[in-house]
């Protein structure tokens, strides 16, 4: 009896421990089933932590930067603004300043200001629309729209701005039946949203099972596609005016000179520099220079000049320039705006005394700091110039990753033409080589061309070249001669002219050798234990460079400097300008 009761008992205590294992078997397989009725908190979705701040969610994707609510009114930094919506803004935070160039007005608002200006005409807003704090400056959502092709709305619970400025046609779905927006895709994911049927949602992006969505009130995430209808397509509908932009430009290719003026009685052989040249139709003398860190412009123009330039049917482009007085601080004169304006009406007095038609700006060695000053610069010169029916030409290096910040798209939208510099890819101090190999040349139109229009460009080449001189250094100890840097002679060279490097090769005997790679003549000789290196200049090193212009369709060509070429450059340049 005992016996049956113990087998008895073991067979109820298994069925009990088969019964226990199915039961967890089959929650486990309902768990894994059943999706998750846990929410996101969606303050800590968007990484809100209070009122006086709002998410922005900028073309369906949630971004680091956060607008400001103050007084009821939305703010974004300054530099969120430029990055993101509008680069045109520029914040003077040396005079609490912020102004917008439109192709036809500056517009100003003065910090802490309902009021901004269209050039002398005042206009008000309800808001503040921009304020400063010791860091940077905030400017009212609002008063970028009216700028910028942009829409927003804002919503509540938590605060997020959503934004658009994409306005390509988007794909959206219809919600077939009630379901979740989940913070990824699976139902064990946290819910982000309810949504209903009839809902509809941007679709992002397609999944297997499910699909990347984003809700009208700017929640991204994943909902299952099975319970999505049929995809269509949405058009935006906005009503922004798209900003353009006027230039002067001539019908006739620029064939251009710099004539490099440093008094005011060298004005008096223009005559003599012009009678060489052929086919010229604008110079360029050098007669304004910053002299002061006002602003305060150097003025060796002479109205002498430009009347005998246009009896000759040459056009003048005045040049000024920021590197003739070593005591100014370039970036602080472009950087405080009336510093700045008083530059530009200097020149714009000038222009109208002397009666020059071009104005031609020559900025090198500008400071990253002053990049965004240096624009504005031109932004306003540019509209003063255009009513006043004058030509604004700017000079450009060749473009590099480190001159990124000259903003030569932004150059081209305000000034009437953009010359790029094709020389000194080697200079004082640099390594010995071409200063304007073709390579270098075609790279620099190239790059240029991507980011101003060919009709706008002028390729800039050098009536000079620099003779390099190699002088061996004394004898030194057996370390510093093994070390891998070490370089057996002092290296300088000198700037000079065409007829001149070819007259030292001359005379020294050795027969100049053309350089395929270089598109140059290159000699090379000993002179009084030093050796000596020069990428020569002449008529076929020229026409490579003409021949480049041409086949790139540029609005023309420029040289540096008259009475540094050589006679019969003129004719092959004659024939490209023609």
């Amino acid at each position: 009896m005992d016996k049956r009761r113990t087998q008895q008992s073991v067979i109820l205590a298994a069925a009990v421990i088969v019964i226990i294992i199915l039961v967890l078997i089959i929650g486990k397989i309902i768990n894994k089933y059943t999706p998750t009725k846990e929410e996101m908190d969606l303050f800590e979705y968007y990484g809100v932590s209070d009122d006086t701040s709002a998410a922005i969610v900028l073309d369906h994707e949630i971004i680091s930067q956060q607008a400001v609510i103050k007084d009821g009114a939305l703010y974004v930094d300054y530099d969120t603004v430029r990055e993101l919506f509008n680069s045109r803004f520029y914040w003077d935070a040396n005079e609490n300043l912020l102004l917008y160039t439109t192709p036809s007005d500056v517009v100003s608002a003065a910090a802490s200001s309902n009021d901004y200006y269209i050039t002398k005409e005042k206009k008000s807003e309800k808001y503040t629309i921009v304020y400063a704090d010791a860091k940077t400056a905030y400017i009212a959502l609002e008063y970028v729209k009216k700028f910028t092709d942009m829409d927003y709305r804002f919503y509540e619970d938590p605060n997020r701005i959503v934004v658009t400025t994409d306005w390509a046609d988007a794909t959206v779905v219809p919600v077939k039946k009630d379901t979740q927006v989940r913070v990824k895709g699976g139902i064990k994911s946290p819910i982000l949203s309810q949504v209903e049927s009839e809902d509809i949602l941007i679709l992002l992006e397609e999944g297997e099972d499910w699909d990347k969505v984003a809700t009208e009130n700017g929640i991204i995430g994943y909902a299952r596609n099975k319970k999505l209808g049929e995809e269509e397509k949405r058009s935006y509908k906005h009503s922004f005016e798209k900003e353009e932009f006027s230039h002067i430009l001539k019908d006739e290719k620029i064939n251009m000179a710099w004539h490099q003026v440093t008094t005011k009685d060298a004005n008096s052989n223009v005559a003599d520099v012009i009678s060489g040249t052929k086919g010229l139709n604008v110079i360029s003398p050098t007669w304004f220079y910053l002299n002061d860190n006002d602003g305060t412009l150097m003025d060796l123009a002479s109205k002498e000049y430009v009347d005998y330039c246009h009896s000759q049917g040459i056009e003048v482009w005045a040049l000024v320039s920021n590197l003739e007085n070593e005591e100014v601080d370039t970036t602080t004169v472009l950087t405080h705006t009336s510093k700045r304006t008083n530059m530009v009406n200097q020149l714009i007095a000038a222009a109208i005394q002397y009666d020059f038609d071009g104005i031609n700006v020559d900025f090198e060695a500008i400071s990253t700091e002053a990049g965004e000053g240096y624009i504005q610069f031109i932004r306003e010169l540019s509209l003063k110039c255009e009513n006043n029916g004058i030509i604004l030409s700017v000079d450009n290096y060749v473009p590099t990753e480190y001159t990124a910040f000259y903003n030569r798209s932004e150059q081209a939208n305000f000034a009437d033409y953009i010359i790029i510099m094709g020389y000194d890819e080697h200079y004082v101090g640099s390594e010995e080589g071409s200063v304007a190999s073709i390579g270098f040349v075609e790279g620099g139109i190239t790059d240029t061309l991507k980011e101003v229009p060919a009709n706008q460009t002028i390729l800039a080449a050098p009536f000079f070249t620099r003779i390099w001189k190699e002088t061996p250094k004394a004898a030194s100890d057996d370390v510093e001669a093994a070390s891998e840097d070490y370089v057996p002679y002092e290296l300088s060279s000198q700037a000079s002219s065409m007829e001149e490097s070819w007259n030292m090769v001359s005379e020294n005997g050795v027969e100049a050798v053309w350089s395929e790679e270089d598109g140059q003549y290159y000699a090379e000789y000993e002179n009084g234990g030093d050796t000596y290196k020069v990428w020569l200049e002449d008529t076929e090193s020229m026409e490579l460079r003409l021949k480049a212009a041409s086949e790139n369709q540029l609005a023309g060509m420029a040289f540096w400097k008259l009475g540094l070429e050589q006679s019969s450059i003129w004719d092959t340049i004659l024939k490209y300008m023609n």
